[in-house]
């Protein structure tokens, strides 16, 4: 199975950290975001296909031809138009399933494992009592996406995560912007057009935790969460 790791970005929100070194190599708790992601990948992923822009050869001269054991594929996205946009330039090399995260936030292993479990398609959500802004995930009485709200939202919720299992099949439908007149194609938005167009079955699987990373204090917030997760697992 291959994955997708999207780290074109260079995270404008970061600000002054980001001027010298692409977002996915930020240090959190002694490694960087996208080594974070690479150690999370299950057993079955054998290749990755990395997508990289902003700062690219820094993240080449890091990582190299492979991490782990597993090859990794690197690919230029020149023009930063979008997540969905970013995936389309890895189109050439994906063949069957494969697993898409984003280049910044931290996920749990067993939760990528339970998505690649899926018959079909799958999204990683998180369930919260405060929904914030961000993708709100609509469901159906068995579980499957049926919506995707954007914007702004108060309660609780399901949260988008942007981790998917996806198919060769995606690439058979169109780009969808991310909002009406926007130059960027969003990945969720696709998605969905796709599950609704050719009724293929896009099922939301429950996140054990997830970090997302927008901002710096969130780097510093990562740090404490991750030793929480982690001295759960030792306990």
């Amino acid at each position: 199975m291959q994955a997708v790791i999207l780290a074109a970005g260079r995270g404008t929100r970061m600000g002054a950290l980001t001027e010298d070194l692409p977002k996915p190599l930020l240090p959190v708790a002694g490694k960087s975001l996208l080594k974070h992601k690479l150690d999370t990948l299950p057993e079955a992923v054998t290749e990755v296909i990395l997508i990289v822009g902003y700062h690219g050869p820094l993240i080449r001269e890091q990582l190299g031809q492979e991490y782990a054991g597993r090859k990794i594929v690197y690919v230029e996205q020149e023009e930063l138009n979008g997540t969905a946009g970013a995936l389309w330039k890895a189109a050439p090399y994906l063949t069957d399933r494969f697993l898409v995260m984003m280049g910044d936030d931290l996920y749990a292993k067993e939760d990528a494992e339970r998505c690649i479990r899926t018959p079909d398609w799958s999204m990683l959500v998180e369930e919260t009592e405060s929904m914030a802004s961000g993708g709100s995930v609509i469901t159906d009485h068995e579980g499957r996406v049926t919506a995707i709200e954007e914007g702004e939202h108060t309660g609780r919720g399901l949260m988008n995560t942007n981790m998917f299992v996806l198919d060769a099949r995606l690439f058979a439908f169109p780009l969808i912007p991310k909002s009406p007149g926007s130059a960027e194609y969003g990945l969720p938005q696709t998605v969905l057009n796709a599950v609704q167009t050719g009724n293929i079955p896009l099922t939301a699987i429950s996140s054990t935790w997830w970090i997302q990373i927008t901002a710096p204090h969130d780097l510093t917030a990562a740090e404490g969460r991750l030793a929480t997760v982690e001295g759960k697992g030792k306990a």
